[in-house]
């Protein structure tokens, strides 16, 4: 059974239809827009992914009945694009007033004339109309199977902005514990924290800092995945692991074989030990740990119904995967990592990094930054018998290097940019771009990310993923 509909809408498509429906002139303005659909745990969503202004005096004239409308060959047109990409067609028009908007009657008697016959121009996708005042948005819309009102609309931008038909009667309470952060952003955006639900993916030196953060944050729903259980290698960098978490009795050097493994298969999972800081922090919050990869297609279902997504895994398929859900249904998330070079022939260190990429829905993905390599994800892509089949050089893999501190920086500016994010406190201004640290210079260094504009995961071309939600399949799933 639907549990409701909403509306996703990236920060950008919002202001440009803001400025044309209010551009001070106190009239009623229309445009179009086509969405794309997604069910996400019951619920029906709608995912903004091209603005069509229709221009006043050819696409938006006087009406017949009502007071302005858009004229059957306009309609003709949109809702024709929007079957053959089979995308839902969004009529969209304004009223006056701040918070709260509603249909008229002449709106809801040209719906119950018209969108019958759309509906069966589309063929089985539905159909529906907005109406937007400066700080509301009501929606209308039909389906094969009924009709349905907009419950929200969820602007993606620096910022979370939500706005409904009617300003929220909801009273805010918070416990005596958040006292100190409720004095930053109210008891109102604590109440925003605990109604929260967010992902974390890689429970590594990045990931289990994030699960203390954000569980004193008092974020209220987590989804946690790894697959990975502890090792006493992983004890320097894991935040509250112990010897007994990692069985380091069992796995010390120079113990048999057998033992080693019998300890790793006994040692605790990672997401267990992230689910014990999180509970330590805030006994409410809910968590569902996943120990698997990302790639697991109930994890991917449970993804889709987060509010942010924190990639702090090291591979390039969960990278592809990631960058497929912010743009394909419209979630923000950051991509997290740290680099640390040494020269070959001295083994000094020479060049160290960490990196905080935030990536929203419309700001460029990492395949338009290069931060997916081909070569990485062929190789991630084959199994590990075919792997040592090409292997070149006959060295083990060696793990990466790995400091707490460097984690902590990483994860602090991506708990920080959640936390403005979320609360709606950052500068419409801010920047929205990647956080590179370099502390051998102690530098910081603030990359604005590229967008193709042919991009077929992140631009509004035909082709595109982007806003697509379930019309097209997620990457490696297959």
């Amino acid at each position: 059974m639907t549990r409701g509909w909403s509306l996703r809408m990236p920060q950008p498509m919002y202001d440009e239809l803001h400025r044309h429906l209010f551009p001070g002139d106190s009239d009623e303005h229309g445009a179009v827009i086509e969405a794309g659909l997604a069910t996400i745990d019951g619920q029906q969503v709608l995912l903004a992914r091209r603005l069509h202004k229709a221009i006043d005096g050819v696409d938006w004239l006087p009406g017949k009945r009502g007071y302005r409308m858009l004229p059957a060959a306009y309609v003709t047109k949109r809702i024709r694009e929007c079957r053959a990409e089979r995308t839902v067609y969004l009529a969209v028009h304004n009223h006056g007033g701040h918070d709260s908007v509603a249909f008229s009657g002449i709106d809801l008697d040209t719906h119950e004339r018209g969108f019958p016959a759309l509906l069966d121009i589309m063929q089985g996708l539905p159909v529906g109309a907005l109406v937007c005042a400066k700080n509301a948005i009501a929606g209308d819309i039909w389906t094969p199977n009924g009709r349905f009102p907009l419950s929200e609309t969820i602007v993606v931008g620096p910022t979370r902005k939500r706005l409904t038909p009617e300003p929220s009667t909801a009273t805010f309470s918070s416990a005596a514990r958040f006292d100190r952060q409720v004095r930053l952003f109210g008891t109102a955006g604590q109440a925003i924290l605990g109604n929260s639900r967010v992902a974390i993916i890689g429970l590594g030196g990045v990931g289990i800092l994030l699960a203390e953060y954000l569980g004193r944050l008092g974020v209220g729903e987590f989804v946690l995945v790894d697959p990975d259980r502890l090792r006493p290698i992983n004890l320097p960098r894991m935040v509250h692991a112990t010897g007994w978490d990692a069985k380091t009795w069992l796995a010390a050097d120079g113990r048999p074989e057998w033992m080693q493994r019998l300890a790793y298969r006994l040692a605790t999972p990672k997401v267990r030990l992230a689910r014990r800081i999180i509970r330590q922090a805030n006994r409410h919050a809910a968590v569902h740990p996943h120990q698997t990869t990302m790639e697991d297609p109930a994890v991917v279902e449970t993804l889709k119904t987060c509010d942010y997504i924190f990639l702090a895994a090291d591979s390039h398929r969960a990278r592809l995967l990631f960058n497929a859900l912010v743009h394909q249904y419209l979630i923000p998330g950051v991509q997290l990592g740290s680099r640390i070079q040494s020269d070959a022939a001295t083994g000094a260190v020479d060049h160290v990094h960490t990196v905080t990429r935030w990536v929203l829905p419309h700001t460029g993905c990492l395949i338009c930054n290069e931060a997916i390599n081909p070569a990485r994800l062929q190789e991630e892509s084959i199994t590990a018998q075919m792997r040592d089949r090409q292997r070149y050089v006959d060295d083990p893999d060696v793990p990466a290097p790995s400091v707490v501190t460097l984690n902590a920086t990483t994860a602090a500016q991506a708990a920080n940019d959640f936390l403005f994010y979320m609360t709606g406190l950052a500068s419409p201004t801010a920047f929205g771009g990647y956080v590179r640290s370099h502390p051998l210079a102690r530098r910081i260094e603030m990359l604005r990310p590229r967008k193709s504009a042919d991009c077929l995961e992140c631009s509004s071309t035909s082709e595109s993923r982007f806003g697509r939600g379930d019309g097209i399949a997620l990457p490696l799933m297959g």
